[in-house]
Parts: C-alpha cells; sequence; structure tokens
C-alpha cells in the first residue's frame, strides 16, 4: 500500500523529536498503521543537531508544505495564534489532515478549526497539546466514552510544579526557584504564561470541552497565578497535612461548568498531591469508573513527540473511513454540544485555607469566628502559630468546609476592615478530591 506522506511544520524540540521517533520505529509503526508513513518535507528556518535529517527535503517556507499535493498530514509544530492559525486553516483548506501540539491553537481558535476540518472531511488531531506525552485526550474522549464525567483536576504545568516542589522540599522562595527553572529551560524568559496560569488554562479548556461536551471556552477559564505564594504557606500546608499544587480544575454542577486554574491545596496521602518536579498528571472522576489518574512526563522532545507520533497513526488508520463515522474532535456530536454556562469564580464552590495576619489581642479569633459564623462559614480546623509572634503580630491559620465563593469574598472584605487584622488576608483554595 502506498505509504502515507507527512510534512513537518518546526523543527524544535517537538519537531525533532516528531522526526526521530517516526524515523526510529518507521517499522513499529507501519505495522500498528497498516502502512508506511514517511517524512516527505520539513520546513524549518533552523537545522536542529538532535536530528539527522538526511536526504529529507527542507524548505524555510512552512506554506510549502501545506501546498505540496503529496502531502497527506500537515505536522503544525511552530506554535503561536497567528501563524499557526492561518497555516491550519490553509491546510484543512487544501484537503490536508492536520495535527497539532498547539493548546493556544486549539483553546483559542478551535471552534473555528475544527468547523472548518469538518466542513472539509478532514482530521485535527491535537493529543499533544495537553500534558505532553500523557495519553489523557485520548483516555477521556475514548476510554471513558461510557462514563458520564464528573470532574477533572490536573498538574498539568510542569514548571510550576516544579517551583512548588522546590519551595516545600528546600524551602526555597518562588523567586529564587524561578530563576533556576529559567536556567534549567524549563521556563522561558517570561514566565507568564507558566506561573500566572495561562498555560494551564488552555490545557484545561481543551480538558472540559472534552470531558462535559461544550464548545471550547478559554474566555471564561479564571486563572490565578504562584507568584505570591510563600514558603511559609507551603510550611502551614504541609503542617496541615496539605500540598500545595497549581490545579486545573474543571467540575459539572447542576448550576454550570468550573473552570479555574489556581494554587490548590489537597491532602498529602493523595497520589495527585505526591507528584512531583517537571512531571503532569490529571485525575478524572467518572459516575461508571470513579477516579482514575493519569501520570507521566508533560514536556519534553521524545515525551510530546510520542503523543504527536500516536496521532499521525490514528489519523493513518482513519484515512479510508466514513468522515461522518469518526472519534469527534471534542469526543460529542458536534450538533449534540451543550450549552451549559461557565460559572464565575464568586459561583464555584471550595474549601478555603485563610491565613490571617493580626494583632497579638485577646479576642481576635472570637472576631474571626463571628465573621464566618455570620456568612455561613464553618471552620474545619484551626492554628494561632504563638511561637511566631513578631512585633506583635501573630498569624491565625484556619481551613474552612465547602462554601461558595462569593461568601469567602465577603468575609475576607469584612476581617480586613478589622482593627486588629494587618495586611491583606491570604486565600489558597482546598480540594479533597475523593
Amino acid at each position: 500500500m502506498k505509504p502515507v506522506k507527512v510534512g513537518i511544520c518546526g523543527l524544535g524540540t517537538v519537531g525533532g523529536g516528531t522526526f526521530n521517533v517516526l524515523k526510529r520505529n518507521a517499522e513499529e509503526i507501519a505495522r500498528r498503521a497498516g502502512r508506511g508513513i514517511e517524512v516527505a518535507q520539513i520546513a524549518t528556518r533552523h537545522p536542529n543537531s538532535k536530528c539527522d535529517t538526511g536526504s529529507t527535503p527542507i524548505t524555510a517556507d512552512i506554506f510549502d508544505i501545506v501546498n505540496n499535493p503529496e502531502i497527506d498530514i500537515v505536522v503544525e509544530l511552530i506554535g503561536g495564534y497567528t501563524v499557526a492559525k492561518e497555516l491550519v486553516l490553509k491546510a484543512i483548506e487544501n484537503g490536508k489532515h492536520v495535527i497539532t501540539a498547539n493548546k493556544a491553537l486549539i483553546a483559542v481558535h478551535g471552534n473555528e478549526i475544527f468547523a472548518k476540518a469538518r466542513e472539509k472531511g478532514v482530521i485535527v488531531a491535537f493529543e499533544a497539546s495537553v500534558a505532553g506525552g500523557i495519553p489523557v485526550i485520548k483516555a477521556i474522549r475514548e476510554g471513558l466514552a461510557g462514563n458520564r464525567i464528573n470532574w477533572l483536576a490536573g498538574i498539568i504545568n510542569g514548571t510550576g510544579n516544579f517551583i512548588l516542589t522546590e519551595m516545600r522540599e528546600k524551602g526555597r522562595t518562588f523567586e529564587d526557584v524561578l530563576k533556576e527553572a529559567q536556567e534549567l529551560g524549563y521556563a522561558e524568559a517570561d514566565p507568564t504564561f507558566d506561573v500566572e496560569g495561562i498555560d494551564a488554562a488552555h490545557k484545561l479548556t481543551i480538558l472540559a470541552s472534552i470531558a462535559f461536551g461544550i464548545p471550547l471556552q478559554f474566555d471564561k477559564a479564571y486563572t490565578e497565578g504562584i507568584a505570591r505564594l510563600t514558603t511559609a504557606d507551603v510550611n502551614y500546608a504541609e503542617a496541615l497535612g496539605y500540598r500545595i499544587k497549581h490545579l486545573g480544575v474543571a467540575r459539572r454542577t447542576e448550576a454550570g461548568i468550573e473552570l479555574r486554574v489556581h494554587p490548590t491545596l489537597i491532602p498529602a496521602d493523595r497520589l495527585i498531591a505526591n507528584v512531583n518536579g517537571v512531571m503532569n498528571a490529571v485525575m478524572v472522576n467518572g459516575d461508571a469508573v470513579g477516579s482514575t489518574l493519569y501520570y507521566g512526563a508533560g514536556a519534553g522532545m521524545e515525551p510530546t513527540a510520542s503523543a504527536v507520533v500516536a496521532d499521525v497513526v490514528d489519523v493513518t488508520r482513519a484515512l479510508t473511513t466514513d468522515p461522518n463515522n469518526r472519534v469527534p474532535h471534542l469526543a460529542f456530536q458536534p450538533d449534540s454540544l451543550s450549552d451549559h454556562p461557565i460559572l464565575p469564580i464568586t459561583a464555584c464552590e471550595s474549601a478555603y485555607y485563610l491565613r490571617i495576619q493580626a494583632k497579638d489581642h485577646p479576642g481576635v479569633l472570637a472576631q474571626v469566628a463571628t465573621i464566618l459564623s455570620e456568612r455561613g462559614i464553618n471552620i474545619e480546623s484551626i492554628m494561632q502559630k504563638e511561637a511566631e509572634v513578631q512585633d506583635g503580630l501573630v498569624p491565625v491559620i484556619l481551613v474552612t468546609h465547602r462554601v461558595v465563593e462569593q461568601r469567602i469574598d465577603d468575609a475576607i472584605a469584612a476581617l480586613e476592615r478589622l482593627d486588629d487584622v494587618v495586611d491583606k488576608v491570604v486565600r489558597i483554595r482546598v480540594e479533597q478530591l475523593n
């Protein structure tokens, strides 16, 4: 049978890994796909010293790939929103199948891209866009197709997880670890997407759409970063039996879908709380299967290439199938997507860790308890660190039961108006994940 011809756009870390895996495992891949898969052309402006491209034709113009009549599958690995979108839409217009690792492109423009792909009868595959080499999209879309997904929660940014791991294990400051992460290549020179939760929100948007059958709605995701976390809060969380992770949470409720990324206290005995360094993990809870955990490398040359090549194999297998009988891009049939709304963060429900810097006066705890009680907020545990009194101030740490966020907002505003409370109240959400 005639081999399937692939064009790779971008020969950076992931593009180089994809080429290497396709070349090294060509025989095994052909046995799985049912026919040979050949890289017919590469578009790159910079050679990759980790790739021996041999006689493979190379062009500096990525649009040569999508306009090449011999190419069956276009692999987009250039990143970004603008040129990548133009490239992908042109490939679709030319009747070519597309594979991408570009989470930002899918999260922001996926609805438009998928609609165009359906019109042209081609596939857009994007397993590598979330959690690197972990096949979590396929697991939710196909492996858990018999389930009503209740919630999912994930550590889906390795940079943030590395920073929090170092802060907990070595007592280092955020700024210190971030600098090392940049030196190691885990974080960009501008680390905003990683440490402010934007990268994780792109990925969570994709996972939520597949889990709940809703359109992609990145603009409605709540994001909160980790730059304001202190080693003190990391240590207090540990003393309370929790660990802090930068977590993406998507939950189905009767009122709507929660879609949020933020620092989160998780009980230290949960498996996901023990995912450290740059590793990723996603928990998915379904009504039939219960809770499942997907763990592995969330980035890197060959882990991400593993997901890209898996998509190449899947698309190759589906080339001759009826487009109407293929697995839908977002798991649910396009005309069956739900209009269940995305909830604002004030309507989401969680438990909360609060750290209050208070004057060391009698009656402060009573005032705090009264303010919380008046708003229907129950306290699960409380610590007053008398041994840490400094300049007449004492940290008061408490964990609440689950409550709608608007009540916590009101309580924090009231607490900060107290004469005996100094500075802003630190608030971190708590998830049990059970």
